[in-house]
């Protein structure tokens, strides 16, 4: 895997300043904005923090709809990145007090999206820190790999991983992609409180615009 440098990561900071705007909401597969841009794609089990990575990453606080309520963003966003990438942040999966009807509705939209879009160049697949990688998260990886679209393993909340768990949980989630044929090796571990991880993952994310 290339190596980052400074200069990747001042270009993608610079990037991630630029102007970034909510443009689209699609409540289904059907009414997806029409594709103009590369598009990088956020999913992870609900309350993983896809919202708060994605504030992170462009340095604004209300960006992305940040709730404490797993489950909370019920559509798929699109952020337009300085005319030069879309930012997708989907609905999370695995939120068992939904109804099943609900749930299967939801992740039938996400799964759709995944399968069509043309432009969509990269996903990260945001995995709890805390918690690794769980059946659910192993079953979206699976989707990925079939429909051969490329991923990343992005850990959260890596403030609240004790330092010493930390390259355990690197670990394991890097054995994970072994596992996977469309999963990149480079798994990133983040905190969007903190900043842990971010700088590098911009710069990942921007090489890609």
């Amino acid at each position: 895997m290339t190596e980052i440098t400074s200069d990747d990561i001042e270009a993608a900071r610079i990037l991630f300043a630029g102007p970034c705007d909510f443009i689209w909401g699609a409540t289904s597969a059907e009414n997806l904005p029409p594709e103009k841009l590369n598009e990088i794609a956020f999913v992870g089990r609900s309350n993983a923090g896809k919202s708060s990575l994605v504030n992170a990453l462009t340095g604004r606080k209300a960006l992305a709809r940040v709730s404490q309520t797993p489950g909370a963003t019920r559509q798929i966003n699109f952020f337009n990145l300085a005319d030069r990438l879309m930012l997708v942040d989907l609905p999370g999966y695995g939120f068992a007090k939904r109804s099943k009807s609900e749930s299967d509705q939801w992740q039938e939209m996400i799964f759709a999206y995944l399968r069509r879009r043309a432009k969509l160049r990269r996903v990260a697949l945001l995995i709890d820190g805390r918690r690794g990688v769980m059946d659910s998260d192993r079953q979206v990886m699976e989707l990925l790999d079939r429909a051969a679209v490329s991923y990343g393993l992005v850990l959260t909340k890596a403030d609240e991983v004790p330092a010493k768990a930390q390259p355990r949980a690197l670990e394991a989630a890097r054995g994970e992609t072994t596992k996977h044929t469309a999963a990149l090796a480079q798994v990133r571990l983040t905190s969007a409180l903190k900043g842990d991880g971010i700088a590098e993952l911009r710069a990942d994310l921007a090489a890609l615009a």
